[in-house]
């Protein structure tokens, strides 16, 4: 009983804060409305005992993900205003889809009041069994390759957004290795002979 109060609670958070994300007119409100929805959907995950997913949607997504998109979005000084303009234009295609997925929802409802299931509660785990830990045995094993994979592609997308973002603009120190290298003591190092005084 505790668990459906806590799962139509935790939806309706998620709905509101979705709905946020899209009505918001500020990008940084949108996102702060994400990550409360990254949030909400971790703990609808705890309830249906999948704490790895939960854990990992918080550090990646919430932690790391959505602060690296509010740095974006702050050093990209978005004009919202020009953005706009052509909103109207895709107001058809967002329709469309919003009425699909009602669709799709009351077909999924009518269905369930007609005897069928579609949705089933998964088992609770036997006590002591950690998912997180069955998941580790299985990437570390038989996945090991595709993780390391994953790792080098993830590495290979910072190095190219870092280059991406030391681009030439009015202002931006760079390094000019070809001068460091050629410079002589001579245009650097100014001898000077001192006379010395006497009080």
């Amino acid at each position: 009983m505790i668990s459906q109060i806590l799962f139509y609670l935790f939806s309706a958070v998620l709905v509101a804060a979705a709905v946020g994300v899209i009505a918001s007119r500020n990008p940084v409100y949108s996102a702060l409305y994400l990550v409360l929805a990254f949030v909400q959907s971790a703990a609808l995950w705890l309830l249906i005992e999948a704490e790895f997913l939960a854990i990992v949607l918080v550090l990646v997504y919430v932690g790391a993900v959505m602060v690296l998109f509010l740095f974006v979005v702050m050093m990209l000084d978005i004009n919202v205003e020009e953005m706009r303009k052509g909103f109207t234009r895709y107001v058809w295609l967002g329709a469309a889809v919003a009425l699909g997925v009602i669709g799709e929802i009351g077909y999924v409802l009518w269905s369930r009041t007609e005897g069928r299931q579609f949705v089933t509660v998964p088992e609770p785990s036997p006590e002591g069994l950690s998912n997180a830990t069955e998941l580790g045995a299985a990437l570390y094993t038989e996945h090991i390759y595709a993780f390391e994979i994953a790792g080098m592609i993830l590495l290979l997308a910072i190095v190219a957004a870092i280059s991406l973002t030391m681009r030439k603009r009015e202002g931006l120190k760079v390094q000019d290795v070809a001068a460091q290298v050629a410079v002589r003591r001579q245009d650097r190092v100014r001898i000077v002979q001192v006379e010395a005084t006497k009080e």
